[in-house]
């Protein structure tokens, strides 16, 4: 038995916090957005990368945290159901990656591309990213729920400068620094918003140091399931590419061991643990990956590091209730941007694999999506409905499967456009 190494032990734990320290500006972003309990989150991100990590046999680097495409769903959800029944939901889309393991495992990765092809999913990603630009801005301009909370004048300044040095972290930064803009980001506007004498610390005072998480229970909810699950196709997909990114940093096949859809399964259960008590879905950061290319360092036990310090955090209530003094307009700052980059990934999705949009069957499926998804189309179920993005995804879905291939070339003309 190999003995125990103070000095590789202490490496690791440090490698650990430095992890945790790049995911967790986005990792608290999600619940405060969403309004979840961030200490919540913490806590999930970290039982979900110690799940993840056993299931694939503590083979791959990767820490999972709080997902960005599901913002939509939980806003919609806590404010049509609350968290109980949102969490229901939830935990179905966790499911339906555990389902679509299953699928990999016995029919292979090919039957899952030919359902969702980048065609689909690359405008579902792109959905995602526009509708939350109204949140973004709302928050930017100081409202909350069609509430003025901050003067639009403070609002503004505040949320360009958590814009401007988000985009220069973004676009200059080197090293460590390049990998956290969205905490700069924050901790800028953040100051800044001290200054202006917007931040209330009325609760900080009160909360206790030692706490317990705001964890909440799912509650059947038939509709929210209906409604959430759709939410899932993009990012079960995105999980592919992931896992080849960070096959691509270690130069090892994670397709073939631990096999994808061990990872799928990790990510599946993660999820569907993170719903049943109150926290969001969980999903691999690009963050991450990038700090692990920095520091070469491949060890997926630093991982497991990472999320013992994010659950030892959750239960620290100062911490929890210190993010929730961030005023609206520092987030709403960083959403712009954010949000943004998530729309422009749905676009990189369609170039990186040379979606041809001169054929009919592609830019048809393209322009269905992005109508029936930011146009906001609905279906009614009974007293549920398949909505906005869920319904442009399963949209794509089904007219990719139905709709003829062909090499014909489509343009304005033969639609009848002119620009």
């Amino acid at each position: 038995m190999e003995s125990f190494n103070l000095v590789d032990f202490s490496k690791k734990a440090v490698s650990g916090l430095q992890i945790l320290f790049v995911a967790f500006g986005a990792l608290v972003l999600v619940p405060l957005i969403t309004g979840l309990d961030p200490s919540v989150a913490l806590f999930t991100a970290g039982i979900g990368t110690l799940i993840f990590q056993v299931i694939t046999r503590w083979k791959v680097p990767i820490f999972l945290a709080s997902s960005f495409a599901f913002i939509p769903a939980i806003t919609y959800g806590v404010a049509t159901w609350g968290i109980p029944g949102t969490m229901c939901g939830l935990a179905a889309a966790g499911l339906f990656y555990v389902v679509l393991s299953a699928a990999v495992k016995f029919f292979g990765v090919k039957v899952i591309q030919r359902i969702f092809p980048p065609v689909v999913v690359g405008p579902v990603i792109a959905v995602i990213g526009l509708s939350l630009a109204p949140t973004a801005v709302a928050e930017a301009l100081g409202q909350s729920d069609g509430v003025q909370v901050i003067p639009v004048e403070i609002s503004l300044l505040i949320a360009f400068i958590s814009l401007i040095t988000t985009i220069v972290v973004f676009a200059y930064a080197k090293g460590w620094l390049k990998l956290v803009p969205i905490l700069c980001g924050i901790a800028t506007g953040y100051i800044v918003s001290v200054i202006l004498g917007v931040v209330d610390y009325s609760g900080l005072s009160e909360s206790a140091w030692l706490a317990m998480p705001e964890f909440v229970l799912p509650e059947w909810n038939l509709a929210a399931i209906i409604f959430i699950v759709p939410f899932a196709i993009a990012p079960a997909i995105e999980h592919f590419g992931d896992i080849l990114t960070i096959g691509s940093v270690t130069g090892k096949d994670y397709l073939k061991d631990p096999g994808i859809h061990r990872t799928m399964l990790g990510d599946g259960i993660a999820t569907f643990i993170a719903s049943f008590i109150g926290g969001p879905p969980n999903t691999t950061y690009s963050e991450v990956t990038g700090a692990v290319a920095l520091t070469k360092s491949f060890n997926p036990y630093i991982m497991t590091s990472a999320a013992v310090f994010a659950i030892v955090f959750a239960f620290i209530g100062k911490i929890g209730t210190f993010l929730r003094t961030i005023p609206l307009p520092v987030m709403g700052g960083v959403m712009i941007l954010l949000f943004g980059l998530i729309a422009s990934l749905g676009v990189d999705q369609l170039v990186r694999n040379r979606v041809d949009l001169k054929c009919s069957k592609n830019l048809i499926i393209l322009s269905i999506v992005l109508v029936t998804g930011v146009g906001g189309l609905f279906v009614p179920i009974g007293d549920a409905k398949i909505a906005g993005v869920g319904l442009a995804a399963i949209l794509g879905v089904i007219l990719n499967l139905v709709l003829p291939e062909t090499k014909e070339e489509t343009n304005e003309d033969k639609l009848g456009v002119d620009f």
